[in-house]
């Protein structure tokens, strides 16, 4: 594909009246840039049952989400290490809006009965969600790490290294709790890089220091309009989490997992994971 200048679009449009390009030497440039032979041939159902192509889509949908969060959370971590506060607030509002439409995608799939669902579950043998590597990605960069969930991908050597340096690298929380001590709140070392895990405490220093940052109302109060991005994308992450319970309650109930968990019991347990939860906390005390 050759890039085209304004210019050359404009003088185009000049020379054929506005009609659109028809004809097309090899490619169609569409096609080129969006790979949509590659896309268009990714829908392998492994039953002849309609609804399978609908779970099988609406997926893979999601795992492209999954990967442009976590695209879109990286970007911001980087401003917020080089302590670009304004700059990371882009990113992070595109993220919120990205889990926005994720969000939507479990719409495709509110047709699943538990009938729907069992006449194709078979054929997935021990296939889960669960084990997404890329959400696993998303799950700890916002701080979300369990090292036991990392052994599900132990033989696939590249999925794993990819994986074990997200877990070991700073999270999104991370770098925004240092960007808070970088701003003069008096924030211990020992409180950067500690698990979110179900029985984590919120830390009162951290707590304090989002207080003191939502007292100032300003418009040149950055870190103000950073916890509310922040809280945007807690709140759509959330409401993910709540719609795959939803889901999995409406088409398999209580059953055990495909991959192996308890299912529904174990999706429960995982909510109780808050993502940001100084943020949160902090309220209580504003």
């Amino acid at each position: 594909m050759r890039p085209t200048t304004a210019w050359e679009r404009a003088e185009r449009v000049q020379v054929t009246g506005g009609m659109p390009t028809l004809d097309f030497g090899t490619r169609l440039p569409y096609d080129a840039y969006v790979r949509t032979d590659v896309l268009h041939d990714l829908q392998r159902p492994l039953s002849d049952d309609p609804g399978e192509m609908s779970f099988l889509m609406v997926t893979q949908v999601m795992e492209l989400y999954f990967k442009l969060i976590t695209f879109e959370l990286r970007n911001a971590q980087e401003r917020l290490r080089n302590d670009d506060v304004w700059g990371a607030l882009a990113p992070l509002r595109r993220t919120a809006l990205h889990l926005e439409a994720l969000n939507g995608s479990w719409r495709g799939l509110r047709w699943m009965t538990p009938g729907d669902f069992n006449r194709f579950r078979d054929q997935l043998g021990e296939a889960s969600g669960l084990q997404s590597a890329m959400y696993r990605q998303v799950e700890f960069t916002l701080g979300l790490k369990n090292p036991a969930l990392l052994r599900p991908f132990k033989r696939q050597t590249a999925l794993h290294r990819d994986l074990a340096r997200a877990y070991e690298m700073p999270s999104i929380w991370d770098d925004v709790i240092a960007v808070l001590a970088r701003r003069g709140h008096d924030i211990p070392r020992e409180v950067l890089g500690r698990d979110v895990a179900a029985e984590y405490e919120p830390h009162p220093a951290v707590e304090r220091a989002w207080v003191e940052a939502y007292r100032d109302e300003g418009p040149d109060n950055h870190l103000r309009f950073l916890g509310e991005a922040l809280t945007e994308l807690a709140e759509q992450f959330g409401d993910w989490r709540y719609q795959h319970v939803a889901a999995v309650r409406r088409s398999m109930g209580a059953k055990p997992g495909s991959g192996g968990s308890n299912g529904l019991a174990w999706l429960e347990r995982s909510m109780a994971r808050v993502v940001f939860p100084e943020l949160w906390s902090a309220r209580t005390h504003m």
